[in-house]
């Protein structure tokens, strides 16, 4: 029971933070564990579907093999598009990259449906493994959808271009991940890029940009952004 609500709590703290509930929740989850949890879970989360929810990922928490081997159960009885990409995407949760490509590969054999989730999901696939090549293949087939256009997988996309040597198509992908405000991380990327290609000034000039952004941030999301930040200054400071 012990290692229960320990579980529940944590679980608990984690919907606060992901939802940017008011912070009196951090304090009556973390200092009445028990009671604060139930009245967290009671007043800002519970209905049907959350509490099957909650069930799964506690069970997924204390054993994160359970949903793989049920998915794999589930597919051998009947291997579908929608279970296999359900397995594929445990596997990629679970950080089994090798596993995780196979079935997303072969769900693009069904070519009745979309190949896009797909593809997106293979390149942060492949992009994990430093598999660049494999990369800058899946990132041209869907590169024209608008769903690729400033998201993750275009990011990926510029730095495996730039980890092969295509320096110019890499900043044409990687500059519209530049958007104020956001993307911090991907902006850093970017910075580094122009110091890395001896374009100290534009560098510069987004460190910059970064630097005062982080100063009108509210808070939770200062904190959200913390390392980020500390590197940017870092930097700055260093040049």
């Amino acid at each position: 029971m012990y290692y229960l609500l320990i579980v529940v709590q944590v679980y608990c703290l984690y919907h606060v933070y992901k939802n940017n509930k008011p912070f009196y929740w951090y304090f009556l989850i973390f200092f009445v564990p028990a009671i604060g949890s139930l009245i967290y879970i009671v007043t800002q989360m519970f209905n049907k579907s959350d509490a099957e929810k909650i069930q799964e990922e506690i069970t997924t928490v204390l054993n994160p093999t359970k949903k793989i081997k049920d998915l794999e159960k589930k597919l051998e009885f009947v291997d579908t598009y929608t279970n296999r990409i359900e397995l594929a995407d445990a596997y990629f949760i679970n950080k089994d990259i090798p596993n995780a490509i196979i079935n997303y590969k072969k769900t693009l054999e069904d070519t009745v449906q979309d190949d896009l989730y797909a593809r997106q999901n293979l390149i942060l696939c492949y992009f994990q493994l430093k598999d660049y090549a494999g990369v800058i293949e899946q990132a041209e087939l869907i590169k024209e959808k608008s769903e690729f256009k400033g998201s993750k997988q275009q990011f990926c996309y510029g730095l495996a271009l730039n980890a092969l040597g295509r320096t110019d198509e890499a900043e044409a992908q990687l500059i519209q991940i530049d958007r104020p405000y956001s993307n911090y991380a991907e902006r850093l990327a970017l910075a580094k890029f122009y110091l890395e290609n001896n374009r100290t000034s534009e560098g510069k000039e987004l460190l910059e940009e970064i630097a005062t952004e982080s100063k009108r941030l509210t808070k939770p999301n200062r904190k959200l952004y913390g390392a980020t930040i500390a590197e940017v200054e870092r930097m700055l400071s260093a040049l």
